[in-house]
């Protein structure tokens, strides 16, 4: 089965994603809005209550901290995706490096960049008309990170929460 782990973002943010996501995101349906810590990776039972394990303890040593999502961007030319771009933080940072060592799969796809994905699989044409005015559009959201996600994904290829990890409360 997949795994994958994730943050979502606040109602308010997910509704600010939403209202692009429905117009131009084909998965719009599979997954909410979400910050990928670690893309799907293949997991069986035994391993999946090590990682369990491993991700209360990571959530234990983790305080909520604060995230600016300050524009629209791309990874054009690599693919014709465009996302909230998400701050990079010293927080983010540390989780996506742990959920890459010990009991998770280590593999990495690609660099790091938090992001909220609001259009993607467009063709070229498409892609040119959406990027060019979603990033003439005023963006300047925060949030609060205070959980992370482990999440599944069903026969549909939709995804769905296996549990949640609250981070240390103060």
């Amino acid at each position: 089965m997949k795994y994958g782990i994730a943050i979502f973002p606040s109602k308010q943010v997910q509704d600010e994603a939403n209202a692009l996501r429905k117009r131009y995101d084909p998965r719009y349906s599979q997954i909410p809005p979400h910050i990928t810590l670690k893309s799907a990776f293949d997991m069986d039972t035994s391993l999946r209550e090590k990682v369990i394990e491993e991700l209360k303890k990571i959530a234990d040593e983790v305080k909520p901290f604060r995230i600016e999502i300050p524009k629209v961007s791309t990874f054009a030319p690599v693919t014709n995706t465009v996302f909230f771009k998400v701050q990079p933080t010293p927080e983010l940072e540390q989780l996506h490096e742990k959920m890459h060592q010990g009991v998770f799969p280590v593999e990495k796809e690609h660099a790091f960049v938090p992001h909220i994905t609001i259009a993607q699989d467009l063709i070229e044409e498409e892609y040119y008309d959406v990027y060019s005015s979603l990033r003439m559009k005023e963006v300047k959201l925060e949030d609060t990170v205070d959980r992370i996600h482990l999440c599944y994904q069903l026969e549909n290829e939709s995804w769905q929460v296996y549990d949640t990890f609250l981070f240390e409360q103060e």
